[in-house]
């Protein structure tokens, strides 16, 4: 029978601290930034990047996807690729329709 031997990657507290200060430092500047109008769609922009970031951060530190196997990152990187055809699918459709009405009122 074949021994699987797995190598865990032991993360230093440093990578713990930083992406807890990373962390603490953009929830801090979304609660700033959401008391501010900013024009056009530039709060929903600001928003969606730091959520990105502080989820990339997560994801690589505390789930070690950075020090993961090559497949792992593939895989990952093919959710992702995924999820972005569905939104976009989504998005698509969605923004083609018309005369969706305020709760069955039909437009005029």
């Amino acid at each position: 029978m074949a021994e699987h031997t797995s190598e865990h990657h032991i993360v230093p507290l440093k990578y713990y601290f930083g992406v807890f200060a990373l962390l603490m430092v953009f929830t801090v500047l979304t609660v700033w930034v959401a008391q501010f109008d900013l024009p056009g769609m530039w709060n929903i922009i600001v928003a969606l990047t730091v959520a990105c970031i502080k989820a990339t951060a997560v994801v690589l530190i505390f789930m070690h996807v950075r020090w993961s196997s090559k497949l792992t990152q593939v895989i990952i990187i093919a959710g992702l690729f995924w999820l972005a055809i569905l939104l976009i699918m989504t998005m698509g459709d969605y923004l083609v329709r018309g005369g969706w009405g305020v709760l069955g009122v039909q437009p005029n």
